[in-house]
């Protein structure tokens, strides 16, 4: 039989040999390029048992998506089941296991006095540890990672030979004597000559240093979250003023201390892949107030390697360290140690090292459970590049995805291989880097595209990288693509949808962002948008929220006495001329982003004036509207409220189009009158996109006999809204699916594009418009 899914790497062939061995049948086991290859021999009744037992008991990292079997043809008396040494010929098919969290037996053995891996940093075995990130090629073999520098000891080997041991065939099987080694340097670059670098570290953390820790992708820069000058420190260091800053907790006991846990956030933050999950912050708990500055949540991990366990065993350490990603602003994540010596040196007062390779950076996956199931802001560490399984077949292609939040996707028959983030392309250091990652994961999948999938946007690198392949090339439209991810998830054939984003190159020349859509992986059609807004300043718009507030007010009418209203901190010279600009029509070209509204109605309420870091005034307007709703439901809360229900949309040129000068309007009379607090007004502006949209959607439901809504784009990380919309549509009896297995922002088009590119390449004439 083959066997494919994630089946190296995981334990699978020890469990088959183990299984088999039980049952008493003989045969063998071996790794391919395309998975596993099994073959038994025996009585029929232990061979049903086998293949009752493989899918029910299969290790817990193990995924099977495939399994072929025939009747094996007679080849002598086979009285043992072997595991055979791998065999390479072939293309590969087979998938890569991402990195796993710590597993609880790894854990016992590095804080048990009488074992061998006590206090051993690199432990690992077949449940837990390295992959994605040391893997060079495949089948899964040790030379084929970066531990092929580190030959196992006779202890290790005889682990790594005896079928009942948990370390039976695995890999990146170490210890003390045999494996990587930590080593400690100053900031300096100066190595001590003795000392042990775990407590060098936990020293420099007690006394509120910034240290570097090399870790499973790449590096963190580490600082207690209780001191609030370390923290200003390090955000003077890394140019981030605002930004919110995740940390890592010891356990789960100091999250819960520290913030409020569902259950389906504990769930998350004690998996396997330990992702950052967003978590409501308590009160007087302690932190320093500059950790995420403005916002109710904070991002929040649990230790995933046995150096962070081990770290924080040690005296002194805080019980909650910033752990954000090691990286100058605007740049990929450091992995190497000389690179981290040239890079973060102005960042850091000492680095904790160590000299296992890492192939293939990867920065922490960050997911928040919104309507009580996770949702990706972040798709990496612990996720990539495991597929989504798609309904339908695929060509092999490539989707490159878009600009900023980049990730890409391999795709090939119904796996849709996901990238790691990438991160914002306009830095030429992250362009390197998703060339980079690219090629290693072509070569990795054996994955030769025949087609590659772009944004239209005249000026992403992604495109013109896309260009420059030689190969047959479909642009899709960056909305639709958003659309288009959201139903190959869920495997809809076509759909209404809901696209809140920030910016899209719109095919009427205009930057779209407030999209309804008709949708299918053959074609789209607008139907409704958001009434457009000029963006003064074109790009500069987006950094400065007040330029949005000007434009509101533009639109709907409002005097320059009003416009004033929260503005005071803009200088009245910047303002004159915006308005100047925008009543001569100069460079200022129309939006419907649903991103710079929201830009809009933060500067207008007085939260934000410029984005230190995008999407800043919308989730500190979110914040806001959220403290003001409480724990209500979104819609018990518009039940109790006065909603302005009259002209949420009109009808222009066949498109229906939010009534947004209305909705401006009501928030500036009451902000004028004094009637309505902040917080509300901030709340409004939430229930109002959903009741205009929703009604929207509704009666083009009616209209077009549709009854699926998609709800995409990087809007729609707003818990408020996605909520919001699912309690409204449920209402209305309408199926509304969302993005749960990659982001809603652009972190997940790239699959929306190869879903749709695929179908283009499979005859369809119209997948391009």
């Amino acid at each position: 039989m083959e066997i494919g899914g994630i089946v190296q790497g995981v334990g699978f062939r020890p469990f088959v040999y183990r299984l088999a061995t039980r049952l008493g049948l003989a045969g063998y086991i071996t790794n391919t390029g395309s998975g596993v290859v099994i073959k038994i021999a025996g009585p029929a009744e232990a061979v049903d048992s086998f293949l009752t037992a493989l899918r029910r008991d299969a290790p817990p990292l193990a995924r099977i998506d495939s399994l072929q079997q025939r009747p094996a043809a007679a080849s002598g008396p086979a009285t043992v089941f072997v595991i055979r040494a791998s065999d390479g010929r072939g293309r590969s098919t087979t998938q890569v296991a991402p990195d796993t969290a710590t597993c609880a037996d790894c854990l016992r053995e590095i804080f048990n006095p009488e074992d061998r891996r006590y206090g051993y940093p690199f432990t690992n075995c077949t449940n837990c540890g390295p992959r994605y990130t040391i893997i060079r090629s495949l089948p899964y073999d040790r030379p084929r990672t970066t531990m092929d520098a580190f030959p196992m000891c006779p202890a290790c080997m005889a682990e790594y030979k005896n079928p009942h041991d948990r370390r039976f065939h695995a890999q990146p099987n170490a210890c003390a004597d045999c494996g990587p080694r930590l080593s400690w340097q100053a900031g300096d670059g100066s190595r001590p000559a003795a000392g042990d670098p775990l407590a060098r570290a936990a020293a420099a953390l007690e006394n509120g240093a910034i240290i570097g820790i090399k870790g499973l992708g790449g590096f963190h820069l580490a600082v207690s979250a209780y001191s609030a000058p370390a923290v200003a420190t390090l955000r003077r260091r890394k140019n981030r003023p605002a930004k919110p800053l995740a940390v890592m907790a010891r356990n789960l006991q100091t999250a819960q201390r520290l913030c409020h846990v569902t259950p389906q956030e504990e769930e998350l933050l004690n998996s396997y892949s330990r992702p950052i999950v967003l978590l409501k912050k308590r009160r007087a708990a302690g932190l320093a107030e500059n950790l995420a500055p403005g916002m109710a949540e904070l991002g929040v991990m649990l230790p995933y390697t046995p150096l962070h366990h081990l770290l924080f065993a040690r005296p002194g350490v805080p019980d909650c360290l910033v752990m954000t990603s090691g990286n100058p602003a605007g740049e990929p994540l450091c992995k190497d140690n000389t690179e981290a010596g040239q890079r973060l040196a102005a960042f850091g007062d000492g680095f904790l090292l160590h000299n296992r390779g890492i192939h293939t950076r990867v920065d922490d996956s960050v997911v928040r459970v919104t309507a009580g199931k996770p949702a990706f802001l972040r798709r990496s560490r612990g996720y990539a590049p495991a597929p989504v399984r798609l309904g339908f077949e695929l060509p092999p292609l490539l989707a490159v995805g878009g600009e900023l939040k980049n990730s890409f996707c391999l795709a090939r028959g119904r796996d849709a291989f996901m990238s790691q983030h990438i991160g914002d392309m306009n830095n030429p250091a992250t362009f390197d880097f998703f060339t980079e990652t690219v090629e290693r994961l072509q070569v990795l999948l054996e994955i030769e595209p025949r087609l590659v999938v772009a944004d239209p946007h005249p000026d992403y690198l992604s495109g013109r990288f896309a260009e420059q392949l030689g190969l047959p090339l479909v642009r899709v439209q960056h909305h639709w693509a958003h659309a288009a991810s959201v139903m190959a998830e869920h495997g809809l054939d076509r759909a209404l949808a809901v696209v809140l984003d920030g910016s899209g190159f719109g095919p009427d020349g205009t930057v779209w962002g407030g999209e309804i859509l008709q949708c299918s992986f053959h074609a789209y059609k607008r139907l409704g948008r958001l009434a457009p807004l000029p963006l003064p300043g074109g790009d500069q718009a987006a950094r400065q929220p007040w330029r949005m507030a000007l434009a509101a007010l533009h639109l709907a009418g409002i005097d320059e006495a009003a416009a004033t209203v929260n503005l005071g901190a803009v200088a009245g010279d910047d303002q004159r001329l915006i308005r100047e600009m925008m009543a001569k029509n100069v460079n200022c070209p129309l939006t419907s982003s649903c991103g710079r509204l929201f830009d809009a109605v933060a500067s207008l309420l007085g939260i934000c004036h410029v984005n230190t870091f995008e999407g800043q005034a919308a989730m500190e307007l979110e914040t806001l509207a959220a403290a003001a709703l409480g724990g209500a439901s979104m819609m018990n809360c518009a039940a109790g409220r006065a909603m302005p229900t009259a002209a949420l949309y009109t009808e222009k040129n066949g498109i229906l189009e939010a009534s947004i000068d209305q909705c401006i309007r009501y928030i500036i009379e009451k902000m004028t009158s004094g009637s309505a607090a902040a917080g509300d007004i901030a709340l409004f502006f939430h229930l109002f996109l959903v009741f205009c949209c929703g009604n929207m959607i509704r009666y083009l439901s009616r209209r077009t006999g549709i009854d699926t809504i998609v709800l995409g784009g990087g809007c729609l990380q707003n818990r408020l809204l996605v909520e919001g919309f699912l309690e409204f549509f449920a209402k209305s009896h309408l199926k509304v699916h969302i993005n749960r297995q990659v982001p809603a922002n652009d972190g997940g088009i790239a699959l929306g594009q190869a879903a749709i590119g695929g179908t283009h390449v499979s005859g369809d004439s119209h997948a391009r418009h």
